[in-house]
């Protein structure tokens, strides 16, 4: 059971929260959502070569919890090795950037014949701004969600993911959930099925120039920390 502390307002950036398509409690809350925000102007579009992979950063272990009786995966590495083949369907280059320790030489072994080209996270950004070089010098994004993500419905939006496309770069990542607002094939792409990121991938390489700005027209029209931040200034003294 969650127990939260009492507050004037709740926000969340989980599109869905307390509403019915969600598939979890509302803890009894109004909830209001906001966008991630992200400052724009220390995310400015960056081109990329045309080789760059298309990455991402993330954890891969985070063991299990429980929800009404079911046990819940909270493991990266379950949901990326549903994807395991994609790049041997893709010409695109692809890479992970991951946080694996004493094991990197282990996964290391089993993803990059596969096609993957693997990174310990550490080595790549251990600091705000080699964080912010490596996504900058990427092609795009490719991620996937942990797997309760799309089970639960909750609509999250990664505030990595927002950081690319914010860098004009766009962005491959797993559907979590229905919006109101986000593209699912624009700049963003929002993938259910391995056929899906093969066609995300196919279509920004054919015209990669056009996914590219409007990724960044997609962050500058709802995710500008400007604009998000003033929002909910307003609604919290409302």
């Amino acid at each position: 059971d969650i127990r939260l502390a009492s507050h004037d307002i709740y926000f969340t950036i989980g599109e869905t929260v307390g509403t019915p398509e969600a598939r979890f409690p509302d803890c009894g809350l109004r909830w209001h959502y906001t966008p991630t925000p992200v400052y724009l102007p220390a995310w400015p579009i960056v081109p990329a070569e045309s080789a760059a992979p298309y990455t991402t950063v993330t954890h891969w272990w985070g063991g299990t919890f429980e929800f009404r009786g079911e046990t819940f995966s909270n493991d990266k590495s379950a949901a990326f090795l549903e994807y395991a083949e994609l790049p041997t369907r893709t010409t695109a280059n692809l890479e992970l950037a991951i946080c694996l320790g004493q094991h990197y030489e282990e996964w290391r072994g089993r993803l990059e014949p596969q096609g993957w080209r693997i990174r310990e996270a550490w080595d790549v950004s251990a600091t705000p701004d080699e964080y912010r070089t490596y996504l900058q010098r990427s092609k795009g994004e490719f991620s996937c969600v942990k797997q309760y993500c799309p089970q639960f419905v909750n609509s999250w939006t990664s505030n990595r993911t927002v950081c690319y496309l914010a860098s004009g770069k766009p962005a491959i990542v797993q559907y979590t959930g229905p919006s109101r607002f986000l593209p699912e094939a624009e700049g963003l792409f929002r993938f259910r099925t391995m056929d899906d990121a093969v066609r995300a991938f196919a279509a920004v390489e054919t015209d990669y120039e056009r996914h590219c700005r409007a990724s960044r027209a997609l962050v500058e029209e709802y995710f500008d920390a400007c604009r998000v931040v003033t929002r909910i200034l307003e609604r919290s003294i409302d």
